[in-house]
């Protein structure tokens, strides 16, 4: 599933036909598709793992699932869900959920949840970690109305960055540990942003998908965690268990 920083690079990528005028639209999204033609796009705006076509009174809300992709200005051999044409060029996406927003788009979305946007507010996310006090650090990290963007391999390095093991409980990591993680699931969104962008995000990973702990040099753990059940790799030595 991509995450928030493989999100808003979609958005940086499509910049082009904002402002143009839909003239084709076809896919086999269950959407209205005609309410779409000859429409202009006013603006894209991302929320987390949200992508967002914003028109005069409606929005089209892209989300990409475990296995969604997209093209611009080329096709891929399946059907798209979604097919937008204009007088120079096309976005297609593929395997994703297609929905229609009605209204206002901020009605929506509390851009302070989005760790890579603007307005997030780390002072909003430490209150909601408060009511949430016995669920898994592993579960809390991915909650989207708390860390809208931060995905499973965001959690895994966070939470390897502030040595925290996912299965400890938010109410008794010590309040100075939860502001650092807090901080750096922001941080190493943005740095997965650059990393990505240049093309080396994998060699910058020191725990996901990883077999040894870099600062121990032994076995990682690799296992699904928390009710949300996602894999978590993680080192029993330096990632201290706060239960």
């Amino acid at each position: 599933m991509p995450e928030g920083p493989s999100i808003l690079i979609l958005k940086e990528e499509v910049q082009q036909f904002a402002g143009k005028k839909v003239i084709e639209v076809s896919g086999n999204s269950s959407i209205d598709l005609e309410r779409l033609r000859d429409k202009t796009i006013l603006s894209f705006k991302t929320w987390g793992k949200h992508f967002l076509i914003c028109f005069e009174d409606f929005t089209i809300k892209i989300h990409m699932l475990m296995f969604g992709t997209y093209r611009i200005n080329e096709k891929k051999d399946t059907a798209p869900r979604l097919h937008l044409g204009f007088l120079n060029g096309e976005i297609n996406f593929y395997t994703c959920s297609v929905k229609v927003l009605e209204g206002p788009v901020s009605q929506y979305y509390d851009w302070s949840e989005d760790v890579l946007n603007e307005n997030w507010n780390p002072k909003k996310a430490k209150q909601s970690l408060d009511k949430i006090p016995d669920e898994m650090i592993c579960d809390a990290v991915l909650e989207q109305n708390i860390f809208s963007g931060v995905g499973n391999i965001i959690k895994n390095e966070v939470l390897y960055r502030c040595f925290v093991h996912p299965e400890s409980l938010v109410g008794k990591i010590p309040p100075e540990k939860i502001d650092e993680i807090i901080a750096e699931c922001s941080i190493y969104s943005f740095e997965f942003l650059y990393w990505k962008k240049k093309f080396e995000l994998k060699k910058h990973w020191l725990a996901y998908s990883k077999k040894e702990c870099k600062r121990c040099n032994l076995p990682l753990i690799k296992k699904p965690t928390g009710k949300k059940n996602r894999r978590s790799f993680f080192c029993t030595n330096c990632q201290q268990l706060h239960i």
